[in-house]
């Protein structure tokens, strides 16, 4: 390309213009190429991938969760488990106080959220007295 002085120019397109102008280029997927043809096509948007919640944040949710329905305070979160279909949060429960508190009960409850941090089941793994030990991933067994 020249300039109106008639001497070279270089003009350089960004990988954004280069997709919206349908140019492939050695750095764009063929897939990236064949969005930007549906989009022009159909003038649909191609899918994207929705940004996932950090564990923190699942942790939370499922802490949320538990807390809501378990008859008893929440004592912590002991595990955030990504698995198919969505997440494990292990939440430990003080279930019954006792004076001196190495005699309270206390629960381990598991809940079963989606990858949105919806609830879609939980169940409570098992009592015991605090300080037994922890002996199984996620809380004592």
């Amino acid at each position: 390309m020249t300039n109106k002085g008639g001497d070279r120019v270089s003009v350089r397109r960004t990988a954004r213009e280069e997709r919206a102008a349908g140019i492939r280029t050695a750095k764009g997927s063929r897939e990236e190429n064949d969005d930007v043809s549906d989009e022009r096509r159909t003038g649909a948007r191609p899918k994207r991938r929705p940004r996932g919640l950090s564990v923190a944040a699942v942790g939370e949710a499922g802490l949320r969760h538990i807390a809501d329905l378990a008859a008893g305070d929440p004592e912590g979160i002991t595990l955030v488990k990504p698995v198919e279909g969505g997440w494990l949060v292990n939440v430990e429960v003080l279930e019954d106080h006792r004076i001196p508190s190495s005699g309270d009960i206390l629960s381990l409850y598991e809940a079963e959220l989606d990858p949105e941090g919806s609830l879609l089941s939980y169940r409570r793994l098992q009592r015991y007295k605090r300080g037994s030990g922890a002996t199984g991933e996620g809380g004592p067994r």
